[in-house]
């Protein structure tokens, strides 16, 4: 019986008779186009430029060719890989007919000699072959990724750029910070909200002011400073506007009840619900393997060794967990995770906790996809009041 939300192998028959399939080799400056047409022996190759409206021209011109050729096409199925270009062309092509799939770039076998030929006519075979297998509805040929809609990609935005300009701010700390250190200043803290008033005023040991260039970079650096705090409470403050006013939308209604958990507070909700949490996924297994938290273990002959976690899955979910799983331990001391976690680290030894905080990771993200998909509770778990 097939798996909801399978995206293995095809679950539609192929009557490759009736079917023309395409693969796309995409780049910035030119796609490659390889195909195979019922009732034409050649299987084309074509490069065209970066232009969906091609694209499907090329395709429409296919679909012709098979049809003087005596054969009746009732489906056109396309595969690329994921990449740069995301997911707007596979949208754009599945709204004009196309059926359009997009191909984990990791789940396409490649040879493992070390110097091997490698062009996009290759690659192209390759996609080939894999995509053929996974319309016949074999496993293992490759894997699609689902498309997410313009307004799912759209949710994860703000996430995404708060994540960015947190970093950006703390770059700008660090080299003000360096650059003062290098002059024997210590107790300056960029981070306070006069900090600006008093550069002015700071000394170096030996009792002079700042030189004239240091003080004019720092005073930019700390320009700079206020304009991406201010951007970061921008998004905080549209967040907890949208939070307020769409309360019983599913994201929003997720984002509610994950931060009822003691310990998770609104922008680890907010990530971890547009991230992973509000994806249909197949079982727990898929879960955790979307996160990255599932292990890569190397087993050939009488060699048993543990690579480590496999790093194919979300990065930020898998940060974000780790972090919440250690803050996890100090808020819900008598969770059953908790306690769970503190029984297999009784005895002390050298790197278990590190390996368990990945287990206890793993446990607590299938743990609240489950509360928020099923309502199943959490054992143990303290809760905010809802509302």
């Amino acid at each position: 019986m097939p798996q909801l939300n399978d995206l293995s192998r095809s679950l539609v028959a192929l009557d490759q008779d009736s079917t023309i399939i395409a693969v796309v080799e995409l780049s910035q400056s030119s796609w490659l186009v390889a195909g195979v047409l019922p009732g034409i022996e050649r299987q084309p190759q074509k490069k065209l430029e970066p232009s969906a409206e091609r694209l499907l021209g090329l395709l429409h011109r296919w679909r012709d060719e098979a049809v003087r050729a005596g054969k009746k096409i009732t489906r056109i199925a396309l595969a690329f890989e994921a990449g740069r270009d995301g997911f707007w062309l596979a949208r754009w092509l599945n709204a004009r007919g196309v059926e359009a799939h997009v191909i984990h770039p990791s789940s396409v076998a490649v040879s493992r000699e070390h110097r091997r030929a490698k062009t996009d006519r290759l690659d192209t075979e390759l996609l080939k072959r894999g995509f053929l297998g996974w319309l016949r509805g074999e496993r293992g040929h490759c894997s699609m990724a689902r498309v997410p809609t313009i307004a799912e990609e759209d949710a994860k935005r703000p996430n995404r750029e708060r994540e960015c300009l947190v970093g950006e701010r703390t770059r700008i700390v660090n080299r003000m910070k360096a650059t003062l250190a290098r002059l024997g200043v210590r107790n300056f803290k960029p981070t306070l909200r006069k900090a600006a008033e008093r550069l002015a005023t700071v000394h170096t040991p030996e009792g002079t002011p700042l030189p004239r260039n240091v003080l004019a970079e720092l005073q930019r650096d700390m320009a700079r400073l206020g304009f991406v705090v201010s951007q970061i409470r921008e998004i905080e403050q549209a967040r907890q506007k949208r939070l307020e006013q769409e309360t019983e939308t599913g994201p929003h209604a997720m984002v509610r009840q994950v931060a009822r958990v003691i310990g998770i507070g609104i922008e680890t909700a907010d990530m971890l619900v547009h991230e992973v949490l509000s994806r249909p996924m197949r079982d727990r297994k898929a879960v955790a393997r979307y996160a990255g938290l599932t292990g890569s273990p190397d087993e050939s002959g009488a060699r048993r060794r543990e690579q480590g976690l496999a790093r194919a899955g979300n990065a930020r979910v898998r940060r974000g967990m780790i972090q919440l799983a250690w803050r996890f331990l100090r808020f819900q001391k008598q969770s059953a995770l908790a306690q769970w976690y503190r029984a297999r680290t009784a005895d002390s030894r050298l790197g278990t906790r590190k390996t368990m905080i990945v287990a206890l990771a793993r446990k607590l993200l299938i743990a609240l996809w489950r509360f928020v998909t099923t309502g199943e509770t959490l054992d143990g778990v303290i809760l905010r009041p809802a509302g």
